[in-house]
């Protein structure tokens, strides 16, 4: 009965949200009332940590709404400088060809973005970048969140693995006991080289899936295969992201190896796609914008037309270089790695001097802070004022860039205020002598699931994304309940490490899904109420990923042919796509 009763504000969600296709905003509060009456009533959760945690999730929100401002204002100040121009006129001198701008753009500089920041900034820098460059908003977001997927496990500078995996395997003298005489910080970066491993050998066909899915639902044939002619030069993006990727994870740690694998990619494929090495000999186009559906379509699209429209926009009158045109996001990428890789600059800006905080919320013992300065908001509103600088724009045109992206903002408000504080709510459920929902969830799926547990391992790490909207924080959840369940099973430390390895897996899958993601990234393009829409999408990469990890899992656990169920499992979803028609 806990079990079900767990599942029912996941199940509120997924109803009203993706089935039922409500609005974000009526889902979330729908959840929020019958979470938050569970937490109270069922789980006998005090009045006060439900107050602490739903004040928490209202201050992470507004962090959240920050990054989409800051990122809406970038996009803009290169729209009404004119730069936007400029790199697109430099994506079609590389490839007029949609699939391979949105393997160079979402793949490749999204993967290097998350490796930089995480905390779901790739999507709101890559889809409002591709939408500027002529992709509609929902084709936009949806790449942009596919590809939050392989990189997520070492965005932030490892901080799912830093952070995630060993906040949740400390201070348990069973995991001390069993990594003995190895300490956690000797033993992370062994779970960090196994994630990486997984990631590798599921997630090197993410650009082509991402193409398949890009062509099925906007393309005019409404085909898999139109975007699956395209399998060279994507398995060759896909490898030249992961094996770097990889090696740098089994070699020197859990830092970069998503930022040195989106650098070294980008290097690789630029100069592929512009030597025409592995490029489709057909060249593949969205249809002419006036047929475009209207559920395609958000007010950044509009926007930008109307902007290219214009006799008398700034961006009409002038012309700005290639590589003046990227500064905004060579400055955003740069500040990226600075602030989070020096140590003494990343302690001054997390440090209590330029912390928000409140400590015990109302007496619950939950704490809420914001970092402002080192938000990925504040970058992007420093580049945005550098650029104003660097372009010589007009206080006119820049002044509009503002007020777009805080009516964009203010769009995507009630949602993410209603998304997060629920979140917040599931998560600190627990009280005396009862589990929180998502640890009454695990355990009910490990009970049922016995030896075969690494086949679910990853549900369950996607679980908790979708949940929490965080990879991390899915670590930190369900870390140590991964290697209790993998110890009770029978499995050796080897095998153990591989399902704590799966949990971070699932969690980084399940980034394609969790609602404030979509929420958000929808949000920097003013593409609202299609949440449900963009979810139902996702879910089929999303799909993918948690069921081949757990079969690459088992293989790497027990050998055998469980290798063999993998490579049918990625084929028969590639056929099963490669079939499919509208």
């Amino acid at each position: 009965m806990m079990f079900l009763a767990a599942l029912l504000p996941v199940l509120v969600v997924f109803v009203l949200l993706v089935v039922m296709r409500r609005s974000a905003k009526l889902s979330m509060a729908a959840a929020y009332l019958v979470t938050a009456l569970l937490a109270l009533l069922l789980w006998n959760a005090p009045f006060a940590k439900v107050a602490g945690a739903t004040v928490n999730g209202l201050v992470t929100a507004v962090t959240l709404l920050y990054i989409v401002f800051g990122a809406i204002l970038l996009l803009y100040t290169v729209q009404e400088s004119g730069a936007i121009r400029a790199i697109r006129r430099g994506f079609m001198d590389i490839s007029p060809d949609r699939r391979i701008q949105a393997i160079i753009i979402a793949w490749m500089f999204g993967s290097m973005i998350e490796g930089a920041s995480g905390f779901g900034t790739p999507a709101a820098v890559a889809a409002p970048l591709l939408v500027a460059i002529g992709f509609p908003a929902m084709a936009a977001v949806m790449v942009s969140l596919i590809i939050q997927s392989t990189p997520v496990s070492f965005g932030a500078v490892g901080t799912p693995m830093l952070v995630g995996i060993k906040t949740g395997l400390s201070n348990s003298t069973e995991v001390a006991d069993t990594i003995a005489p190895a300490t956690l910080d000797q033993y992370v970066p062994v779970v960090a080289a196994n994630v990486a491993l997984i990631h590798a050998l599921v997630g090197f066909l993410i650009p082509l899936l991402m193409v398949g899915m890009m062509t099925r639902f906007f393309g005019a044939s409404r085909s898999f295969a139109e975007g699956f002619r395209a399998w060279k030069f994507a398995l060759f993006a896909g490898l030249a992201f992961t094996v770097p990727y990889w090696l740098v994870a089994r070699f020197l740690g859990p830092e970069f190896p998503s930022l040195i694998g989106g650098l070294l990619g980008l290097m690789i494929i630029i100069p592929a796609a512009r030597a025409g090495l592995f490029l489709p000999k057909d060249s593949f186009e969205f249809p002419p914008r006036a047929d475009w559906g209207a559920d395609w379509q958000g007010t950044l699209d509009a926007e930008l037309a109307k902007a290219e429209i214009s006799p008398h926009g700034h961006a009409a009158r002038k012309e700005i270089s290639l590589l003046t045109a990227w500064m905004p996001y060579v400055i955003v990428a740069v500040l990226l790695v600075l602030t989070r890789t020096i140590a003494p600059l990343k302690a001054w800006l997390t440090g209590p001097s330029t912390t928000l905080s409140m400590q015990n919320l109302f007496g619950s013992g939950i704490n809420s802070s914001a970092q402002i300065l080192y938000s990925p908001g504040t970058i992007m509103i420093l580049a945005s004022l550098i650029s104003v600088a660097l372009f010589q724009m007009r206080g006119s045109d820049y002044t509009k860039a503002w007020a777009i992206s805080g009516k964009t903002m203010l769009a995507a408000a009630p949602a993410l205020l209603l998304a997060v504080p629920m979140v917040q709510v599931f998560i600190n459920s627990g009280s005396e002598g009862i589990a929180s929902m998502p640890v009454t969830l695990a355990e009910g799926m490990a009970a049922a699931t016995g030896e075969a547990w690494p086949i679910f391992a990853p549900l369950v790490g996607a679980l908790g994304a979708f949940i929490a909207g965080s990879n991390t924080v899915s670590n930190m959840m369900f870390s140590l309940f991964q290697f209790s369940t993998a110890q009770g099973i029978g499995l050796d430390l080897v095998g153990v490490t591989f399902v704590v390895a799966l949990q971070a897996v699932g969690g980084a899958a399940g980034n394609m899904i969790c609602v404030h993601n979509v929420v958000a990234a929808s949000a920097t393009v003013g593409l609202t109420d299609r949440e449900g829409d963009l979810i139902r999408k996702t879910l089929i990469t999303m799909a993918y990923y948690v069921v081949q990890a757990g079969l690459i899992g088992m293989g790497l656990i027990h050998g055998g042919l469980w290798w063999g169920a993998a490579v049918l499992w990625a084929l028969a979803v590639l056929m099963g796509m490669r079939a499919n028609r509208a």
